[in-house]
């Protein structure tokens, strides 16, 4: 979701972009990455690969290290030889929720899941560079929470919503376009960029059937009771210390425009 809509957002910017699919180049292989940058010769590499998956990382967590962490290393020292700088996107999840108040990003870090250690160990080996961390994508190109909800109101008029982890939803076009702002500024550490505003998934499930039209009961419950593999944190909005980083619209605004912009499956 989130290459697709960086590579559109850099063109409107009127860059010159080169997008690879994971058919065209799998991070994991150290070596293809330095062919690649080599010849190339990109002033920044957006490293939008990563593994997902936050419930199957802690029965995968060597896979999602390798994804996330190894792969981002691999990258960061390609990108070095050829002068470049990375941007990689990380998450909400390297924090334990537990802040009261939304995180800044000097905030310490503490994932408590798989997903988030290697994201973590991503963002530390990108130290130099361009590290970005955002919430709860949805996009047009991919599966996300958006389309889960649609999808499972078709099939039951009941659904149990988890009601006390609270984030930011981001929208993937919205993200991208703060995304090249960044790299034209020439942005360097860490910085938070998300969606404005915060909302719950079962307060963010209730919008989404909302402005669908569609007729489903929404029940919350705790993240204990939904049983989750993975912990996530319960409190995880971000926001920036820097006062140059871009200000994106509200959640709900990405979700018309993502609403807007979909093609029903």
């Amino acid at each position: 979701m989130l290459g697709r809509d960086l590579v559109l957002a850099g063109e409107r910017a009127g860059h010159d972009v080169t997008g690879l699919a994971h058919r065209d180049l799998d991070v994991t292989d150290a070596r293809a990455v330095e062919e690649a940058l080599r010849s190339a010769g990109p002033e920044w590499v957006a490293n939008c690969a990563a593994f997902t998956r936050v419930d199957d990382a802690e029965a995968e967590a060597d896979e999602a290290m390798r994804v996330n962490g190894e792969a981002a290393d691999a990258v960061a020292s390609a990108a070095e030889a050829v002068g470049a700088t990375v941007l990689l996107p990380s998450t909400d999840y390297v924090f334990d929720g537990e802040k009261a108040e939304a995180y800044v990003e000097s905030d310490p870090v503490a994932p408590l899941s798989s997903y988030g250690r290697s994201k973590l160990a991503g963002e530390r080996a990108s130290e130099g560079h361009l590290v970005v961390r955002t919430s709860w994508l949805f996009g047009l190109g991919g599966p996300n929470f958006v389309e889960t909800m649609l999808g499972l109101a078709e099939r039951r008029d009941r659904l149990r919503v988890v009601a006390d982890q609270v984030g930011a939803p981001t929208f993937t076009a919205h993200l991208a376009g703060g995304l090249v702002e960044l790299m034209e500024r020439d942005a360097r550490g860490v910085r938070h960029l998300t969606a404005d505003g915060s909302c719950s998934w079962c307060e963010f499930a209730t919008a989404i059937f909302t402005r669908s039209g569609v007729s489903v009961r929404v029940e919350s419950c705790t993240t204990d009771e939904f049983g989750a593999p993975a912990p996530r944190p319960r409190h995880s909005v971000l926001t920036s210390e820097h006062p140059d980083t871009p200000r994106l619209p509200h959640w709900s605004a990405g979700l018309d425009a993502y609403l807007a912009a979909r093609v029903p499956a």
